[in-house]
């Protein structure tokens, strides 16, 4: 048995956990649509929400987490302003135009956009079994959405354009997230996306709007669900996963999150899962196995990298 260090377990299973967490969120963002609010408004306010918790958290009892090189705002800037904000407006405009299902198949094409921008400009290798790996797990996730269902033919254009960019801003975002964890902590990371995606929110959506929405504290204890279990606390998650396993291995696990609302619906709402759907479930916990059958090269990490360039005084 091949030896792993703990950081690529505590990698995968921070993933893991997020994907949970996103899949346990949506329930609360469908009740939250049902009650007339917004997706733009609703991605705006959990955003603007996660974002200034961490900056008070941060502020309070961690302030180095805050210091960053003034060079790297522009980064950031397109990190969060540009990246995040992109995933979250594409996806939600992907589904208000398209069936959820193919919103999701389209947005979990980020596997495929991460590895081939790995291969072709990191110069990392395309193995035999990181591929059997990620066909596994998108033809998993084919199954689980219950895409083999749906007419192609009769898909919206813009919404189905809209979900392939979801997936290449998705991909984008934890490539350029990747990059700023050889400099900074997941935590610094993550706490600057979110900054610079509510700055970028405010202005593609009326900017305030929830001080006169006047939301019941029912909307507001929501709200404040998905601001928090889906978005600030599974975003953090899924870059401390990616700190230690890297994006394409991140990404691939990330697909586990369909499978998380199949799981979550058929115990708290009693949906049966069909028998596709439980082959999907497999082929992506299979996909996960073949992911662990081979180790990353541990230098390549951004916490390696992040701790050759704190010792050598970077």
């Amino acid at each position: 048995m091949s030896y792993r260090p703990s950081g690529a377990a505590a990698g995968y299973l921070s993933v893991a956990a997020a994907a949970l967490l996103w899949a346990s969120s949506g329930v609360a963002g469908k009740a939250l649509f049902a009650q007339g609010i917004p997706p733009l408004a609703l991605v705006q306010l959990r955003v603007t929400l996660a974002a200034a918790l961490l900056l008070a958290c941060f502020g309070f009892a961690r302030p180095g987490l805050l210091r960053i090189r003034r060079r790297d705002v522009a980064y950031f800037a397109v990190l969060g302003g540009f990246a995040m904000a992109a995933v979250q407006a594409t996806y939600f405009y992907a589904i208000s135009k398209i069936h959820i299902a193919a919103a999701i198949l389209l947005q979990y094409t980020s596997p495929v956009w991460i590895a081939s921008f790995a291969i072709l400009f990191w110069k990392e290798k395309l193995t035999p079994l990181k591929a059997a790996s990620l066909t596994c797990a998108l033809l998993g996730a084919y199954l689980v959405v219950g895409a083999y269902g749906l007419s192609l033919a009769g898909l919206d254009r813009a919404g189905a354009v809209a979900g392939l960019v979801s997936g290449a801003c998705f991909a984008a975002y934890s490539l350029l997230g990747e990059r700023g964890m050889h400099r900074y902590s997941p935590w610094t990371v993550l706490c600057y996306a979110l900054v610079f995606a509510a700055v970028s929110l405010h202005v593609l959506y009326a900017p305030f709007h929830y001080l006169t929405a006047g939301y019941t504290a029912a909307q507001w204890a929501g709200i404040a669900y998905v601001a928090v279990a889906g978005t600030l606390v599974p975003f953090g998650l899924y870059f401390v996963g990616v700190n230690h396993i890297r994006s394409t291995r991140a990404s691939i696990t990330a697909i586990l999150e369909p499978i998380a609302a199949g799981a979550l619906a058929f115990f708290l709402l009693g949906e049966a899962l069909t028998r596709p759907q439980a082959m999907g479930g497999a082929l992506v916990l299979g996909a996960l196995v073949l992911l662990n059958l081979e180790q990353e090269t541990p230098e390549l990490t951004p916490a390696s990298v992040r701790a050759r360039r704190e010792r050598a005084g970077a």
